[in-house]
């Protein structure tokens, strides 16, 4: 008998118990893991948050000297300019600091130790499967990881820089200043980063959904359209300016998610003829 038939055959003798034994013990290890990388970053987080989390609050910024430096060869763009923005947070409330500090160190913590806790987590469900299921769910694992990582990527360096440089610079009235508290800036900080995590796993759902036979290729032919309106809805509400270039910053890594999802998904008679 194979390694694998053993394992299937260790795993139908293993009882109900059995299972929530091991279930709980890769529960613990991943509770472990999380509480330690909590505490780690926890002990770094002042310097986590002077130097990435309130970067985007400096004129200084990556993205905002890019979009100086473009904006300066480019006559025809708004000019773009780094002088003089610096978004000074305050703080409201007397525990927010602390709870912030604690709050981001476990956020922080849940968002590297991801892949780590998804293994963990698979180490459980692993012995259920058959060799070619594994397979598959590695690769969507792997993909799933990237394109995680990668959203959050762009949510750090474009989508909350844009959204914090218009939302700062942006009044209603000359008599009504700014001031921004903590807990705002964090509230919006980690909205649109997770956020943009997320929406970056749509092209692993539909590879999925295309491996099914729920998502076809002529699904996307069709309501191209219809996306593209809808995509620059959604990029207008995540970056609500009236500037051309800040909205097409966004709408454009977000259709191209949509064009990624529309290559992964097969066409209609393809699937039909892997089926038969």
């Amino acid at each position: 008998m194979d390694t694998d038939g053993q394992q299937q055959q260790q795993l139908q003798e293993m009882s109900f118990w059995d299972h929530i034994d091991a279930l709980r013990s890769v529960l613990v290890r991943m509770v472990i893991v999380l509480v330690v990388a909590t505490i780690g970053l926890f002990c770094v987080m002042p310097t986590i948050f002077d130097r990435i989390i309130l970067a985007p609050c400096h004129g200084d910024f990556a993205l905002y000297r890019l979009f100086e430096q473009m904006t300066a060869s480019c006559s025809w763009l708004p000019q773009f300019s780094t002088q003089g923005f610096e978004v000074q947070l305050i703080n409201i409330k007397l525990a927010s600091q602390f709870f912030i500090h604690m709050s981001s160190s476990f956020w922080l913590a849940l968002v590297l130790t991801f892949p780590v806790l998804l293994y963990l987590l698979w180490t459980f469900v692993a012995p259920a499967l058959y060799p070619h299921e594994r397979h598959g769910v590695v690769t969507a694992f792997l993909i799933g990881c990237v394109m995680f990582y990668l959203g959050v990527a762009v949510g750090y360096f474009i989508v909350f820089p844009v959204t914090l440089r218009f939302l700062a610079d942006y009044h209603v009235s000359a008599m009504v200043p700014n001031q921004i508290s903590l807990d705002s800036y964090m509230d919006t900080f980690l909205m649109l980063i997770f956020v943009m995590g997320v929406i970056f796993e749509l092209p692993l759902v539909a590879w999925l959904l295309g491996r099914l036979g729920v998502l076809y290729r002529d699904f996307f032919k069709t309501y191209r359209r219809h996306a593209v309106v809808a995509l620059l809805v959604l990029a207008a509400v995540i970056t609500p300016t009236g500037d051309p270039f800040t909205l097409m910053v966004v709408f454009l890594p977000i259709y191209l998610l949509f064009e990624l999802s529309a290559f992964l998904v097969p066409a209609a008679q393809q699937h039909i003829e892997e089926q038969s």
